[in-house]
């Protein structure tokens, strides 16, 4: 991809002017200048990096949960044990999420995702080198520091090259990027376990992320920085997401208490971004009702998730007889739909908002929509036919992907983009502590009644998840956090 050269011709600015202030200018007008190449439509192409790293993401974390019978069997595991590897993937996937969410709002995405990558791809190659369950669960602990980091990281891309009404399909295309990678799995895993084994299996995944650093080096700046970035375009997006001081307090906020806010209060509401603001503290986050929402939806329904990333493979080799060839011809399916459904979650919203909704009207219709068939798990445990059994699960996946990707984007519904990645982050955290849990009760109930209990509980999760929606969250609508409203 070849670039052209960018024609220096800086305005003078007053003296006045701070040196950081004149840097920021110039770096805007070089980013946005009309000479050069161009790419139309950059911001797809970087939602489409995004995209490409969550592919790898899931590949890599799903290597263990294919082959986990081959692995436990070599390795003579139980599985409760299984459990607890996965355990020490979640606590580290638990803490890094804040700790990501921290270090995006701090170094940017562009050094902050290259952090993570290297990380987990490092990890992922490691585990072939596992010996037992110390190791195992070493490298698992790594690899869950790593991953973590895609989902904050992949907020504040969408905060920063997004208006309001696109984040939503912006983040739909990011997560199916783990639907994709899911999807891919069970039959690359399988093949590539086949023909060279499950240590060299580790070798090959784990160097996908390396090739996708690469790419992600040459391509990514932020739309002030980037050389490519039209003008048109930095302006379509510019104009969703700013605005001045003085419209934050405008009588379009009054009406709030009467009826939900359109996209464009939202947009007039939203405080000034300067690039030169501190990342939020989490003290003063935690102030807000909204954080406490976001935080006790992802606690209450993530789970649901984790149960078929890491169950899945299991439950349909000890539960529904499928062999290691079943499972890479049909455990691809429930991801199939749970990319649809990330897909079609994203849509629908922006859809209604662009059709005149509010931002709040539209995210919780379709939310409370999803949450209303996730409980389908239930039904999914107690079919006598696996085919029925695995096309309710796939009913499961649909929903809770329709669920979780307008979760996702509420942190940037809510906040301005300083605060988003580490709203994110504090969301993956309670997120995490709640999988953890439930991952750890799921080998042991297992172990010792089946799992007939685990999905009646998992399929309570995302009506629960609503009633927070409705109860707690409020309007959906931006706040200020400048001016430090408590709201709780």
């Amino acid at each position: 991809m070849a670039s052209g050269l960018l024609e220096l011709n800086f305005t003078p600015f007053p003296f006045h002017f701070s040196r950081r202030k004149m840097l920021e200018a110039k770096r805007t007008h070089l980013a946005t200048t009309e000479a050069g190449f161009k790419i139309r439509g950059l911001r797809w192409w970087i939602v489409g990096l995004v995209f490409l790293a969550t592919v790898i993401n899931y590949i890599d974390r799903q290597t263990i949960a294919i082959l986990s019978t081959v692995i436990r069997a070599d390795l003579h595991l139980s599985t409760e044990q299984y459990a607890f590897i996965n355990a020490w993937f979640l606590l580290a996937y638990t803490i890094s999420q804040s700790l990501s969410g921290k270090l995006y709002d701090r170094v940017g995405t562009r050094r902050g995702f290259s952090v993570s990558i290297v990380l987990w791809s490092t990890a992922a190659m490691l585990t072939s080198f596992a010996r037992g369950l110390s190791s195992l669960s070493f490298f698992r602990f790594l690899l869950g520091a790593g991953e973590a980091g895609n989902w904050p990281g992949a907020a504040k891309v969408s905060a920063e090259w997004f208006p309001i009404r696109e984040r939503a399909l912006a983040l739909a295309i990011f997560n199916s990027g783990a639907t994709v990678g899911a999807v891919l799995s069970p039959p690359l895993i399988v093949w590539l376990n086949y023909a060279y084994g499950w240590h060299s299996t580790f070798l090959i995944t784990g160097t996908l992320g390396f090739f996708w650093l690469a790419l992600w080096l040459f391509f990514y700046q932020t739309p002030r920085r980037h050389r490519w970035l039209a003008r048109e375009e930095y302006d379509y997006i510019s104009a969703g997401q700013k605005t001045t001081i003085e419209e934050i307090a405008t009588p379009a906020l009054v009406k709030d208490e009467i009826e939900a806010p359109s996209v464009e209060d939202i947009a007039k509401s939203a405080a000034p971004e300067l690039e030169g603001e501190n990342a939020p503290k989490w003290r003063d986050l935690l102030r807000y009702r909204q954080v406490w929402a976001i935080v006790l939806m992802r606690f209450l329904t993530d789970p649901i998730w984790w149960l078929f990333v890491i169950w899945l493979p299991e439950y349909l080799q000890k539960a529904r007889g499928f062999s290691l060839k079943d499972v890479g011809s049909f455990a691809w399916l429930p991801y199939l739909t749970a990319g649809i459904g990330s897909l079609l979650g994203g849509w629908s919203s922006g859809y209604l908002i662009g059709r005149g909704w509010s931002v709040d009207r539209a995210r919780k219709t379709v939310m409370l929509l999803a949450a209303l068939l996730m409980p389908a798990g239930i039904l999914a445990v107690r079919a006598k036919n696996p085919m029925v059994a695995l096309a309710l699960i796939c009913v499961v996946t649909f929903a809770f992907q329709v669920w979780i990707n307008n979760v996702q984007v509420l942190p940037s519904d809510f906040f301005p983009g300083k605060a988003v990645a580490s709203v994110a982050g504090l969301g993956g955290t309670g997120a995490g502590i709640s999988s953890l849990i439930f991952t750890l009760t799921t080998g042991w109930v297992v172990d010792h009644f089946s799992y007939t209990p685990i999905f009646t509980a998992a399929g309570l999760f995302g009506p629960l998840g609503a009633i927070v929606l409705f109860t707690l969250a409020g309007p959906i609508r931006r706040v200020s956090y400048r001016q430090q409203e408590a709201t709780i």
